[in-house]
């Protein structure tokens, strides 16, 4: 072969190799760059081998997922509000019911002060009446009185005005002489009383009943009693007619 002809020959051979080792290497780079772009876990792609597209769209849906951190953030300070609102509704709830319960207790007590006082204050005037009727009765029980229809007319309205039972002398004695004719020991055993059983009797004909519920406390509880018979009826009368002075026939 002429030497020409067999540089030409070499330079084509040495031009054939170089591009098979150029092509070697550019074939190991992208394997290269292949492994180091999946994640090292069990999904790993084998170097060399081609990613299936389970692999790729798994890894794809991964890196794509995006993390919310300011909406996370935003949602436990909303939760957080809503429980501080809660517990502040509560408390608010709670001084409410204690301020009602002290008013409650102090409406209470000002009422019982009121009861108490009012209590007092009747009692004070019960009291002061009793003193003022005290000597009244005192000065009857110390007076002496004929033992006569005179002396029990006086006696009586002596107990009368002590106790606020109106009459007078001359109503008192007009009622008595229609009645009994002054006789204390009188009895009607003819009457409608009579026939029920509680028949009239004394010097006012008072029926025991009405004597028992009208009856003056410091006399007698002897319905013929001439004092203690002449002042129930008398306090009868008052009560039903506004005093034995306004009595003209039976009562």
């Amino acid at each position: 072969m002429p030497k020409n002809m067999l540089s030409r020959a070499r330079n084509r051979s040495l031009t054939k190799q170089h591009k098979f080792a150029v092509a070697g290497v550019a074939a190991l780079g992208t394997a290269a760059i292949a492994l180091s772009a999946v994640p090292g876990n069990a999904d790993t792609v084998t170097t060399g081998s081609p990613a299936t597209a389970a692999q790729v769209a798994k890894v794809a849906t991964q890196d794509a997922t995006p993390v919310n951190v300011k909406g996370s953030v935003t949602d436990r300070a909303a939760a957080q509000s809503v429980k501080l609102d809660a517990i502040a509704a509560q408390q608010k709830a709670a001084d409410q019911a204690a301020a009602k319960q002290r008013s409650d207790a102090a409406a209470k007590k000002a009422a019982d002060a009121a009861a108490k006082k009012a209590a007092q204050e009747r009692a004070a005037k019960q009291s002061a009446n009793r003193s003022a009727q005290r000597p009244q009765m005192q000065d009857v029980a110390a007076k002496t009185y004929a033992n006569n229809l005179d002396g029990w007319i006086r006696q009586s309205l002596d107990i009368m005005h002590s106790k606020g039972i109106p009459g007078s002398y001359n109503g008192l004695y007009r009622n008595i002489m229609r009645e009994s004719s002054g006789n204390p020991m009188a009895i009607n055993n003819w009457d409608i009383n009579a026939i029920n059983g509680i028949p009239s009797k004394g010097l006012l004909q008072v029926i025991q009943p009405t004597f028992n519920t009208y009856h003056v406390p410091g006399t007698s509880w002897n319905i013929y009693d001439p004092v203690a018979n002449i002042t129930a009826a008398c306090n009868y009368a008052a009560h039903r007619y506004g005093s034995m002075d306004n009595v003209n026939s039976a009562y």
